[in-house]
């Protein structure tokens, strides 16, 4: 539906009314030098999809209200946010290989080195997912994931996590799952835990367009598997495979209904964000965007390329939220309408990640320094920005 209201702009205003959600006092936290102005309208665009009704009569969407503020700056390159637990922050770095702590002060230092990463192009470590150890209530011990590229492959290593908050450190690494297509390009490498207590992976076709519809193949895939890389039951093909016919997917996150969502990397014309069910075959490399063929399952959401490259993603309610790097925006996506609203455009570059922080927050990272972005004082950075009603 294309009408007016859908068509108004996003005004973000510091002081906008209905704001309903408590926040996080954050005075003293900003390190960073000044960040750009932040742009004021920027445009509403009406996702061409089918909307998922609300499972809640008290659903809202969700919006930023405000301007971003800096926690951390100067990363190199990150990837990844996890939040652990116990209330502390590690980021991964895909090209110097460090997982950083981000410490109470909003300052970071070096908790580990992944020395099996060996970056070139889009590959070096990538994404990091935490789990618990079940026996510690608070939260502070356990495994760090890793999605890394190889001197061979793309794979997943976990490592200890040791210390405590401001201290931690990484023990030594233990093989996940190794064998996953590697290349300059299409590496995919988000991972997270389910709220099923499974592990998912995003993979790319690492340039070899056969993969993506190869299930014998590990590559162009959303994986699923045990905290050990085991096959888990439940699994369409019992194999680690859960979905298929994917690009360069890395962006994973679940609803409150627990309906995986997925964006994903086109080519040339479309990117997407897509409804992932087991089993369900996303089309590439026959299709890029929609389709009329029945065999492959339609994007929720597309948007042209130049406007998007959507990486990480993250939900609030039945708002998700995209950060996209060639289209230097933060976008949301509402999932009851379908509806779709940019955020920030080209006010912070490149964008790689995106998670909720703190109660009414959310977290993003720029990712200027990478060799595609234009690094401003004080890049790469972890913002942070309220969302409200």
């Amino acid at each position: 539906m294309n009408t007016p209201a859908l068509r108004r702009v996003a005004r973000l205003s510091a002081s906008a009314a209905g704001v309903v959600v408590s926040m996080l006092a954050l005075s003293g936290c900003v390190v960073a030098p000044p960040l750009p102005p932040v742009p004021s309208e920027l445009p509403v665009v009406t996702a061409p999809a089918t909307p998922m009704p609300s499972t809640s009569p008290l659903y809202v969407p969700v919006h930023p209200v405000g301007d971003p503020i800096a926690l951390a700056h100067s990363l190199k390159a990150p990837w990844s946010i996890v939040q652990l637990p116990s209330g502390g922050t590690l980021i991964s770095e895909r090209d110097t290989t460090v997982v950083r702590e981000m410490l109470a002060d909003k300052t970071v230092r070096q908790a580990g080195i992944v020395a099996a990463a060996d970056p070139a192009g889009e590959g070096g470590l990538l994404g990091l997912a935490f789990l618990a150890d079940a026996s510690d209530a608070a939260g502070g011990t356990g495994w760090v994931y890793a999605f890394l590229t190889s001197s061979t492959d793309n794979r997943i290593e976990r490592m200890p996590l040791l210390g405590s908050a401001g201290s931690y450190g990484l023990g030594p690494p233990e093989v996940v799952l190794t064998g996953i297509p590697k290349a300059a390009h299409h590496n995919g490498g988000r991972i997270a835990f389910g709220p099923d207590g499974l592990l998912y992976a995003t993979t790319g076709d690492a340039g070899i367009l056969s993969n993506a519809q190869n299930k014998a193949s590990l590559g162009g895939k959303i994986l699923r598997m045990t905290a050990t890389g085991g096959v888990p039951s439940g699994n369409p093909f019992d194999t680690l495979v859960y979905s298929y016919g994917h690009r360069n997917p890395q962006g994973i996150a679940w609803d409150a209904a627990g309906q995986l969502w997925a964006s994903e990397f086109g080519q040339n014309k479309w990117d997407e964000l897509n409804r992932i069910v087991a089993g369900g075959n996303y089309g590439w490399p026959t299709v890029e965007g929609k389709s009329d063929d029945s065999d492959f399952i339609n994007p929720f959401a597309e948007w042209p390329t130049d406007v998007a490259s959507p990486s990480g993603i993250a939900i609030v309610g039945e708002t998700l939220f995209l950060a996209s790097l060639k289209g230097e925006r933060l976008r949301s996506v509402d999932l009851s309408t379908g509806t779709t609203t940019d955020w920030f455009v080209h006010g912070f570059g490149r964008l790689r990640d995106v998670v909720t922080g703190p109660t009414g927050t959310l977290w993003f990272v720029t990712n200027n320094t990478d060799g595609r972005g234009q690094p401003r004082p004080g890049d790469d950075r972890l913002l942070q920005v309220q969302v409200a009603p």
